[in-house]
């Protein structure tokens, strides 16, 4: 398995959390960072809207040679991006176990507010520890 970068923006748009795993993706300003969640933000909710199938949750996946982009919508509106190789197996269950993560240590912390970003080392800490040992 090869994850690349984890970004996850709150339901407006905000970038509350990103994180590198591998040196495959060139390294942005904190200003791209937040650009590009805005724009992705954008685009899923145009993508949601103009879809000619009802109900649809908007832009999924995003591939190129060079990576894929994996979109995991949660009911809260809050998105997992998961910056991937192209041909990653089983993206969406990766996606699942991401977000698992994220409601174990991530919600369940009584310090943390949300929509802020995201700065708790038990998440980190089992996060590199689910990506690292298949890379």
């Amino acid at each position: 398995m090869v994850i690349l970068s984890i970004l996850i923006l709150n339901k407006a748009g905000g970038l509350i959390y990103q994180r590198h795993f591998n040196e495959g993706l060139n390294k942005l300003s904190s200003n791209d960072y937040l650009v590009l969640a805005g724009t992705f933000h954008g685009v899923h909710a145009i993508t949601s809207r103009i879809s000619p199938v009802p109900g649809s949750g908007g832009l999924e996946v995003l591939e190129s040679d060079q990576f894929r982009v994996q979109c995991f919508q949660t009911l809260t509106g809050t998105k997992l991006l998961i910056f991937a190789e192209p041909h990653q197996p089983n993206i969406d269950v990766i996606c699942r176990r991401v977000y698992e993560l994220y409601a174990d240590y991530v919600m369940k912390n009584p310090f943390y507010q949300i929509e802020m970003p995201i700065r708790c080392e038990q998440f980190d800490r089992q996060l590199v520890a689910y990506i690292k040992p298949k890379q």
